[in-house]
């Protein structure tokens, strides 16, 4: 059985893609950035050794091996500009760092970034988005650079619609609003495509285009 690391896999989108990969087949291991009871690991990003600790916690709870892929979920939309730094870009570019240092097979590494940052940067853009802005060209920079050991490849997300939801079209897209569970679907696709790299798929009901 592969196993996969979600980091922010206990909470709405986390949790969406952690189900999905346990119904595929994986063994799932999850982080949270706070004391989670459904969290095999608490990891706080914001401190710069939490990363490494946390892949060196992994590899303990795998028996010395490193996990067969990474999915760097865990995101903070407000704070300081050090701190969404620190969690939003620092934190999923290390993982991914030790990700390529894995011996014994190719690895995957899907990083979950945000339908804006798609489109050209604004005036006066947060440093939420600048920092997702950064974990793109990284995908992209690091599917070339470490190539030879894992994949490296992004998920888009745009507003997700929770799963009990009905579907309607919402303003400024061009078809439904995603649901949580077709994110997790892409991710799922990427993960178990090792020929795939570098790539960036949107799942925002088309907002990408307009």
């Amino acid at each position: 059985m592969k196993s996969v690391l979600i980091t922010g896999g206990t909470t709405r989108l986390g949790a969406a893609i952690a189900d999905g990969l346990k119904a595929a087949g994986w063994q799932v291991l999850t982080s949270s950035h706070r004391p989670d009871a459904a969290a095999d690991f608490t990891a706080d990003f914001s401190q710069a050794g939490a990363p490494a600790r946390l892949y060196a916690e992994v590899i303990r709870r795998l028996g010395g091996r490193p996990p067969d892929a990474l999915v760097n979920n865990a995101a903070l939309f407000a704070g300081s500009e050090a701190v969404l730094q620190a969690v939003d870009f620092d934190a999923p570019r290390k993982l991914t760092v030790m990700m390529a240092a894995r011996e014994g097979g190719r690895g995957a590494v899907v990083n979950i970034i945000d339908t804006r940052v798609l489109r050209p940067a604004s005036e006066g853009e947060g440093a939420y988005a600048a920092a997702k802005r950064r974990l793109l060209e990284f995908t992209r920079s690091a599917a070339a650079l470490y190539g030879d050991t894992i994949s490296v490849n992004a998920v888009a997300p745009g507003p997700v619609m929770a799963s009990e939801s009905v579907r309607e079209r919402a303003g400024e897209m061009i078809a439904p609003r995603p649901r949580a569970e077709e994110v997790a679907a892409a991710v799922a696709f990427l993960l178990a495509a090792p020929s795939v790299t570098g790539a960036v798929v949107p799942v925002d009901g088309g907002q990408h285009l307009l």
